[in-house]
């Protein structure tokens, strides 16, 4: 139950900082993060979620995606979002 708590706050800040600016890459990464962190709690619960495990993936590959287009757009943005996400970096094919 904390867990979920501490994401709702990291949402808040954020959406106060960038109100106007929510069809944003870096706002549709970090809200895909917040879901992702949140799917991936829930899991750790309910191991035979596979409705669960299915969204998990499709959430994972919009922001995979958007990470790559933000990759080839801007690097310096990039690696900023990386970093204060705490996610790791793709692997190239």
């Amino acid at each position: 139950m904390v867990k979920k708590n501490a994401f709702i706050s990291v949402i808040s800040q954020k959406e106060k900082e960038e109100n106007e600016n929510r069809g944003s890459v870096e706002f549709q990464v970090l809200s895909f993060t917040n879901k992702i962190r949140r799917l991936t709690s829930h899991l750790e619960l309910h191991r035979k979620d596979y409705l669960s495990q299915r969204g998990l993936r499709k959430i994972l590959g919009k922001r995979q995606r958007l990470l790559v287009y933000l990759s080839k757009k801007n690097r310096v943005r990039y690696k900023e979002l990386i970093s204060q996400l705490d996610i790791r970096e793709p692997k190239t094919r």
